[in-house]
């Protein structure tokens, strides 16, 4: 099996940015969020592991999102960078059939 990685790069609103990122991190299969302004100046980088990802991810990472929502919220728009990981499944490697 082989992960499959990706980064796609998501535009908001700075007052949208804590729940934008909320969202992401509830969806489980982000590694990184790394916040940027427009001019590609990076303000934050929140890395994302395995274990934090597992149950309680918003607890864990709730004082890092505070202080990003004060910063953004003196931003117009910010870019978010998702890096995103995921497992393909393996396709057909590996199912027993012959």
């Amino acid at each position: 099996m082989a992960n499959r990685d990706w980064i796609e790069e998501i535009r908001v609103r700075g007052s949208e940015a804590v729940d934008r990122i909320k969202e992401l991190v509830s969806e489980g299969n982000i590694r990184k969020v790394v916040l940027k302004k427009e001019d590609g100046e990076v303000l934050f980088e929140l890395p994302l592991t395995a274990g934090v990802l597992a149950g309680g991810a918003i607890t864990l990472v709730a004082p890092v999102i505070a202080a990003i929502g004060a910063a953004a919220a003196f931003l117009a728009h910010v870019k978010l960078e998702v890096h995103r990981s995921e497992d393909d499944g393996g396709g057909d490697e590996g199912d027993g059939a012959s």
